[in-house]
């Protein structure tokens, strides 16, 4: 149903001969969310008692929206809601962890190829990356301090059917 102020504007545009013209959403961005259009879909890691999912929206106004969560046997262990926006003319990740605060990560390199994300202020990770690996998978990589030495862990996904 349209807002209220919507179908008046439309009922007057039309009571008086006007033409008012749709507005078009557009993903057009020169801010490197455009450009992270790769990374749309449904993405899954797989071992024999843990399962990962994680789901990003195509880049749609300078967004990307996802979510993730993991399974272990039946229960879910972690869930995240994700968020890649233009921040100061930057792409940016927003994490929002399970039980945490969020955190956001600035785009420090943005390719049709690759991307890596930098908050050297956050403990850890301090980085976030994706990279395609092949043509239905990806690789995200998380590092970063921790007990006084550099982490880094990578997460292989292969891309999956969106479930309803």
């Amino acid at each position: 149903m349209l807002p209220r102020w919507i179908s008046a504007l439309a009922l007057s545009a039309t009571l008086a001969g006007a033409h008012l013209p749709i507005p078009r959403l557009t993903t057009a961005r020169t801010d490197g969310v455009a450009q992270l259009r790769w990374l749309a879909g449904c993405w899954e890691l797989r071992s024999a008692t843990r399962v990962t999912h994680e789901q990003w929206m195509s880049p749609l106004g300078g967004m990307m929206m996802g979510v993730s969560r993991t399974v272990v046997r039946d229960t879910v262990r972690e869930y995240e809601q994700l968020r890649i926006e233009t921040r100061n003319g930057v792409a940016t990740y927003i994490a929002k962890p399970s039980r945490q605060a969020e955190a956001s990560f600035a785009a420090t390199s943005v390719s049709d190829t690759a991307v890596v994300f930098a908050n050297p202020a956050h403990d850890f990770p301090q980085r976030i990356s994706y990279r395609p690996a092949g043509t239905d998978s990806i690789v995200a990589r998380i590092e970063g301090p921790q007990g006084g030495q550099t982490r880094g862990i990578d997460f292989p996904m292969r891309r999956v059917r969106c479930e309803p």
